[in-house]
């Protein structure tokens, strides 16, 4: 007998029967188109020295008669709501970005000129101060000025009394604002929980490992008044450290990753990686081995799909495992100076896969920019990744 029904059921066996036929042809992916030649040549040392030419070169135009960089005002309403000051201290530590990314370049006349521009604007600008109870955007205007100042300090070409004065001066004020606002944990951070008190109580570990070299060197400079500064900081970056390699985004008693997306797993964690291993092994820290290193690098280029795609969102903290776009050049910059701690052999093989990644991102009139478009990230993606860059040449 054949119904309709007999029929219909006849043919949903022959589907079922063919399904696994089809669904193993299914799973044999397409082969993955190769490499456009294009990456291949932006992985090499001379497609670097190019793009941090064309990145030294904006930011040799782009620099105000005075010698700053950028606006000291809200660029983008996307950014609206801090404290007025807020917005000069950016500029101010983007500024300073610019300043080291000028002093490490070969120089040139242009170069020069524009630094020792840079350097008198920054010894001689208002000291930017915070903001509000909540905001203490100060310090990174703070950290980055001590880390510019001990860099400017120690090269010849201002060693002579008309800069080394100044630079002195203004790198024991940096310094003088970062002892005064450390945390009681003993790192440093931009924002402060209520009771807003005069000393901050929230500190990231990425902020802290940024100055940590820094201020070993101030330390030997006679700049810090109190020498447990130092050692305080360098406990807090450790105290952050998880068991899977990541680096908590600030420190908590009891760390947790709640076992879904989260920013402390190592997919969120990916430049606090580089800089944390980074900062810790400048600082002497003897469990920040080179296989430690190493395997931090490794994890950076397995996951970094997950700061691609943040990069450029408006909204803080919005792409997976909480990745900020403003996390791709700090991120590529301390993976780079990451990269040259390890063995000499292996440095060329990790910085031709970190170039690509930023050569593909470079406008064409040689800036950078990784969040909000605004003149004072513009400002410090370019010197990240001119930085970055020149660390592999």
């Amino acid at each position: 007998m054949n119904t309709p029904c007999h029929a219909y059921w006849r043919a949903l066996c022959l589907l079922v029967a063919a399904a696994p036929a089809a669904g193993q042809q299914a799973a044999t992916p397409p082969a993955a188109p190769p490499r456009p030649a294009a990456d291949a040549e932006l992985s090499t040392k001379a497609a670097a020295a190019a793009g941090a030419d064309r990145a030294l070169a904006f930011l040799v135009a782009t620099q105000h008669p005075d010698g700053s960089w950028g606006s000291h005002s809200t660029d983008s309403l996307f950014d609206a709501g801090f404290a007025v000051e807020t917005y000069y201290c950016y500029q101010v530590g983007a500024h300073c970005l610019a300043t080291l990314a000028l002093r490490r370049a070969p120089e040139t006349p242009e170069r020069r000129a524009a630094l020792d521009k840079a350097v008198r604007w920054l010894v001689t600008t208002v000291m930017p101060l915070r903001g509000s109870g909540w905001d203490n955007d100060a310090v990174w205007a703070w950290l980055y000025g001590t880390v510019a100042t001990t860099e400017l300090q120690g090269d010849p070409r201002f060693a002579d009394d008309r800069w080394k004065v100044p630079v002195a001066s203004r790198g024991r004020e940096f310094v003088h604002w970062l002892e005064r606002n450390q945390v009681p944990t003993g790192g440093f951070g931009y924002y402060d929980d209520p009771t807003f008190s005069q000393r901050p109580k929230w500190a990231t570990s990425f902020a802290t490992g940024a100055v940590l070299p820094a201020l070993g060197v101030a330390l030997q400079l006679g700049w810090m008044s109190d020498a447990a500064t130092a050692q305080r900081a360098v406990a807090y970056v450790k105290r952050c450290r998880l068991p899977n390699g990541a680096y908590e985004y600030d420190l908590n008693p009891i760390p947790r990753i709640n076992g879904g997306e989260h920013i402390n797993d190592v997919r969120g964690s990916l430049g606090r990686i580089q800089i944390c291993n980074w900062a810790l092994h400048e600082a002497g820290d003897p469990d920040t081995t080179v296989a430690r290193i190493r395997t931090g690098v490794e994890q950076f280029f397995a996951h970094h799909e997950f700061l691609q795609v943040a990069r450029m969102r408006p909204i803080p903290h919005e792409a997976y495992y909480y990745n900020a776009g403003y996390f791709y050049f700090f991120g590529h910059f301390y993976c780079s100076q990451a990269i040259g701690l390890l063995p000499a052999a292996e440095r060329e093989g990790f910085h031709s896969q970190l170039r690509p990644h930023l050569l593909r991102t470079q406008r064409a009139d040689g800036s950078f920019c990784d969040f909000q478009d605004t003149s004072y990230m513009t400002t410090a993606s370019t010197a990240f990744a001119a930085m970055a860059l020149l660390a592999g040449l």
